[in-house]
């Protein structure tokens, strides 16, 4: 009896708007990643008319969640290295976006290399949707979150021919000392990444419900 009055109560209570019903959780999602613009044309496979074009799966488990990662049109050798990270620097439409600064928070998760027919793929299991974070109070890093996906070459040297400066090189690797970045996803959700699924958009900017 107790229990029927109680979920007539809650009833009554979201019919005038005083109980928000919990949202749907989405359990799997698609999106993909774009080529970085500058250096296309050392991704690309020179024997293909086939653009560079990625897709990413991930579906939530429940201790973990599995994420694939298929590319295709890439050169045959080329290898990369795929990171979660804080911002994307485009925007939704994938313009570049003026207020990029940084990647933010960068996490290391899988490396990746192209076979003969120019086709990238690789699973990780991991933390991923609504709740990828790190953090480091050493540094004041309050926990942050990583929704972006992306992947930079791993050789510097492989995208001197698109401008790239192999002596500057960027941290992407194990041995910090990566070429640029080569596809990124594109953000969604008030500038969130695609991990996000379940955003609050009554802050600005917007957060992720965990």
């Amino acid at each position: 009896m107790k229990n029927t009055n109680l979920l007539l109560a809650l009833g009554a209570l979201a019919a005038f708007g005083l109980v928000r019903p919990a949202a749907a959780q989405t359990n799997e999602i698609t999106f993909d990643l774009v080529p970085n613009p500058q250096f296309v044309h050392c991704l690309k496979d020179p024997f293909s008319f086939e653009t560079p074009h990625a897709k990413v799966t991930v579906i939530r488990g429940k201790l973990n969640d599995y994420l694939q990662v298929v590319a295709e049109g890439i050169k045959p050798g080329l290898q990369f290295d795929l990171f979660t990270v804080q911002n994307s620097p485009f925007q939704s439409n994938g313009n570049p976006s003026a207020d990029f600064k940084n990647f933010g928070l960068a996490w290391y998760q899988s490396d990746l290399e192209a076979n003969r027919r120019g086709r990238v793929e690789a699973s990780i299991r991991t933390i991923l949707l609504d709740q990828i974070f790190g953090f480091d109070p050493a540094v004041a890093l309050p926990p942050t979150n990583s929704f972006h996906v992306g992947f930079w070459f791993n050789n510097p040297q492989d995208a001197v021919a698109c401008g790239f400066d192999a002596t500057k090189p960027t941290p992407f690797n194990g041995e910090h000392k990566a070429g640029p970045l080569a596809m990124i996803s594109l953000p969604q959700h008030d500038g969130l990444g695609p991990l996000c699924t379940n955003p609050d958009d009554s802050k600005s900017p917007a957060v992720c419900n965990p």
